[in-house]
């Protein structure tokens, strides 16, 4: 008996959900940061998937189930992201100060 997750198209829809919520999260990180940050889509869909990586872990510490609590884990994904992007600022700021 196959499952839903077990055939092609399951897998397919799983795959494009992490990337529309990856996307979505990194471009709410982006939005929230000031300053410019030069990144492509993919870049950013990596930056929200990492962030989603980061702040679930986070949740999980706190016991916040994605089902019951979907606000603060969003949150703390958005969250997450954010970290994530003022570390690559903040290595990307270093670089151009060492090369000048």
């Amino acid at each position: 008996m196959e499952t839903a997750l077990s055939s092609g198209g399951g897998i397919l829809l799983i795959i494009v959900m992490i990337l529309v919520s990856g996307l979505a999260i990194g471009a709410l990180a982006r939005w929230i940061m000031p300053g410019p940050d030069p990144m492509s889509i993919p870049k950013t869909i990596m930056l929200g998937i990492a962030g989603s990586i980061v702040g679930g872990l986070v949740a999980t510490l706190f016991r916040l189930s994605p089902v019951q609590h979907p606000f603060w884990v969003l949150l703390l994904e958005v969250a997450g992201a954010l970290l994530i992007l003022w570390v690559v600022k903040s290595v990307r700021h270093r670089q151009t100060l060492h090369l000048k």
